[in-house]
């Protein structure tokens, strides 16, 4: 039931109603912005029309949560580009931050984070970014030669006289660990392919742009000056990104970090510093291009990040890392059994706004009687005021169902078995919810068909479908995928995974009756509740066999979550629920970001030892993304 409205525990964003504009005092997390939402809907029963809601909602839904703020959270949200900044490199930056967590999450990185990454791997690395650093330092000269005016000239300079003072502090490195680059001078395949890669940008050498020597005026040669520092911009801000992550997980303390000086470096002010001229630099430069020149850019920007990535990806190391999960799960010895709750885990709309949405639409208008073989139905003006009757009492009675369930005495320790009982309140407040919606025959009359076409235009949360299909097709992984959901209809699911060729996922959710395609108004129960999950979830653990060894993720984002959540092997909390942070706070649940929490497992990695997992009860992570999830996961 708690999926028809929007709650304290787990709001739907709503995005997919036509008059937000219009509803300037309610706010999209407003308990009543589904109901008036509803509310303002014109029915319509017509296929064609339905058909063209359901395209107006996928649209609709894309652009809203552009503009819609993310929730404000405690823990740090890696790669957030606040939605203000216009720029091309603040805007290329947000639009690729996927791989600048791809870089963060390497084996390579968390090694370095943890002070436990071997020494030659470091040496190697130090060796390769001296090429990487040289190369730098040639495509600013050439970016020199190309720009018009005197400022962009100097400020091209100073970028360039950093590289070479970067250049010297390898060189420190160098002689502290008592290297000699010259005896590992030659460069990988990754390095490469992107020193390569730059210098041919330098160069003018990019695709549908005319190389320097044929370029007629000033202002055509300072493109390629745009060009060149759209491709070593995503450079400066990656490493600064990663610097500054890496800086807040030391101790204020500390000294005896291997690779302090490392992180000093890419942390300081001088080097933060660096990486916002060279981003204002190229906002400078191109602020006249045109729309396909600013693509160009973005193509250079794209191909810089991925390239990264590969270069940290490529640094060998022989030890034993937290990450990839994937590589340490030999397929042959492991098992692992994922499973993930749908409504805005998975997606960024509760799948009861849209199931709402159908019922409305498609309703018959008041001076409408069903025909013979229709089901009887109420008409669209009753069941916008049946909506409203419900949505009114489901709100009262849940504010104080959470009250309750906090108001349980844990002693100050974490206990599982007291977050359980404590939670059998909501459970029977929610089966008593789903009863009333039921006995309203407000979910009569929709049909199947719509509800297939709607799952099949549901937007996912970004990365969450390529996560998925990425699994799946994982060689070299036993892997079964488990979805847990109360949506009141699985059939809505399957279809939206399907859409993206994920038929073969193991869907466990409550069901629609039907009767010839049509729903009867009544429900089939089989997860309504945290309690109904957990059963769920350890029938599933039961039945997997004991021929292997077993490991459990569970990927959820709210209330109805947790007890699944901390049941798992690992548990991994997306987004940032506050009611769910203040249930967890108050039975003594403790929440470590994801990337933290794997550097503290990358420390205590022992080669030839197996990593255990639950060493913390009541201990969940947290991810900004599914992104995040991915790169732990399976890796880039």
């Amino acid at each position: 039931m708690r999926h028809l409205f929007t709650s304290p525990i787990k709001t739907s964003f709503s995005l997919l109603f036509y008059k937000t504009k219009t509803l300037p005092s309610l706010s999209l997390r407003s308990p009543h912005f589904l109901l008036h939402s509803l509310s303002s809907l014109s029915p319509s029963s017509s296929s064609t029309s339905r058909l063209s809601l359901l395209q107006f909602f996928a649209c609709k839904s894309r652009s809203l949560m552009a503009t819609v703020p993310p929730p404000r959270s405690t823990t740090p949200s890696i790669g957030v580009v606040a939605a203000n900044d216009v720029g091309i490199s603040r805007r290329s930056w947000n639009k690729f931050k996927r791989d600048s967590i791809f870089s963060l999450f390497t084996p390579f990185v968390i090694s370095l984070a943890a002070g436990n990454l071997e020494l030659e791997a470091f040496r190697h690395y130090i060796s390769q970014d001296v090429h990487f650093l040289k190369a730098f330092a040639q495509a600013y000269e050439l970016s020199e030669e190309c720009a018009d005016d005197d400022e962009d000239k100097v400020a091209i300079s100073e970028l360039r006289k950093s590289v070479l003072e970067e250049l010297k502090m390898h060189n420190s490195c160098v002689q502290e660990w008592g290297s000699d680059l010259g005896k590992e001078s030659s460069l990988n395949s990754a390095t490469q392919k992107y020193t390569d890669f730059l210098l041919a940008t330098a160069s003018g050498k990019v695709e549908g742009v005319k190389g320097p020597g044929k370029l007629g005026t000033p202002f055509e040669k300072t493109k390629i000056a745009a060009y060149t520092l759209g491709a070593m911009t995503p450079c400066m801000r990656l490493y600064a990104f990663i610097g500054k992550e890496l800086q807040a997980l030391l101790d204020s303390d500390i000294s005896s970090h291997p690779y302090k000086k490392w992180i000093d470096n890419y942390s300081s002010e001088g080097f933060q510093a660096c990486a916002l001229q060279i981003e204002d630099l190229l906002d400078k430069l191109s602020a006249s291009l045109t729309g396909e020149e600013l693509d160009i850019i973005e193509k250079l920007y794209k191909q810089t990040m991925k390239l990264e990535t590969e270069f940290f990806m490529a640094q060998p190391l022989t030890q034993k890392t937290v990450a990839p999960l994937s590589k340490e799960l030999n397929p042959e010895e492991w098992r692992l059994t994922l499973f993930s709750d749908f409504d805005l885990t998975c997606t960024i709309v509760d799948s009861s706004a849209i199931l709402a949405e159908i019922a409305i639409v498609t309703a018959p208008k008041s001076d409408q009687s069903p025909t013979e073989n229709q089901i009887a139905r109420m008409s669209s003006a009753d069941l916008r005021n049946t909506w409203g009757v419900l949505s009114r009492q489901y709100t009262e009675e849940y504010e104080q169902c959470i009250e309750n369930v906090l108001a349980t005495d844990t002693g100050g320790e974490f206990s599982y078995e007291a977050l359980q009982k404590a939670l059998e309140l909501l459970a029977d407040f929610e089966k008593k919810a789903n009863a009333r919606v039921i006995d309203s025959g407000v979910l009569k009359g929709v049909n199947l068909d719509d509800i297939r076409k709607a799952g099949e235009r549901i937007i996912l949360q970004d990365g969450c479908k390529n996560f998925f299909q990425n699994v799946v097709q994982k060689e070299n992984l036993d892997v079964n995928v488990h979805v847990l959901s109360y949506c009141w209809c699985g059939d809505l699911i399957r279809s939206a995974f399907a859409s993206g060729g994920l038929g073969a996922l193991n869907i466990h959710a409550n069901e629609f009756n039907y009767e010839e395609s049509i729903s009867t108004g009544e429900i089939i129960k089989k997860v309504e509740s945290p309690i109904d999950k957990l059963q769920a979830f350890d029938e599933i653990l039961m039945n997997r066999g004991n021929d292997k060894q077993n490991l459990s993720i569970y990927i959820g984002d709210s209330v109805g979550d947790v007890l699944c959540l901390l049941r798992a092997d690992i548990g991994i909390v997306v987004g940032s629920s506050s009611s769910l942070r203040r249930l967890g706070s108050h039975f003594g649940v403790s929440f470590v970001p994801l990337f933290e929490g794997l550097v503290k497992k990358q420390r205590e990695c022992v080669e030839g030892t197996p990593l255990r997992w639950k060493t913390k009860p009541g201990l969940l992570y947290t991810a900004s993304s599914w992104s995040e999830i991915h790169a732990f996961i399976l890796g880039f």
